[in-house]
């Protein structure tokens, strides 16, 4: 299961209505090869549900995420965090060994 924060809950949300999205739109999570430590995060928002999406509901909101990202990414939180250090949403993933310093790459 992926999840999403409260504090990135009323981001996204605030983030859909700035762009006059939908309430149903979808919050669309995977993990591609790349990045400074080896796999890179996307993140995005969709309208529609591929067949072979795995699809999960966390605080009012509809994350789907492919079958082979969701290997890396089972019990990742989807965080927000406002702070000088970095703001903006963050993948705190559990299956993660190393992360970058940018946070947007880790490795296995």
């Amino acid at each position: 299961m992926i999840t999403v924060s409260e504090k990135a809950k009323a981001y996204i949300s605030n983030q859909l209505e700035k762009e006059q999205r939908s309430a149903d739109t979808l919050i669309r999570v995977g993990v591609k090869s790349g990045g400074c430590s080896g796999l890179e995060y996307q993140l995005a928002f969709d309208t529609e549900r591929r067949e072979e999406d795995e699809v999960f509901e966390s605080n009012g909101l509809t994350i789907v995420t492919d079958k082979m990202s969701l290997f890396y990414l089972l019990g990742t939180e989807l965080d927000y965090s406002g702070g000088l250090n970095g703001k903006g949403l963050y993948f705190n993933n559990p299956n993660a060994s190393r992360t970058c310093s940018c946070g947007e790459s880790f490795a296995v």
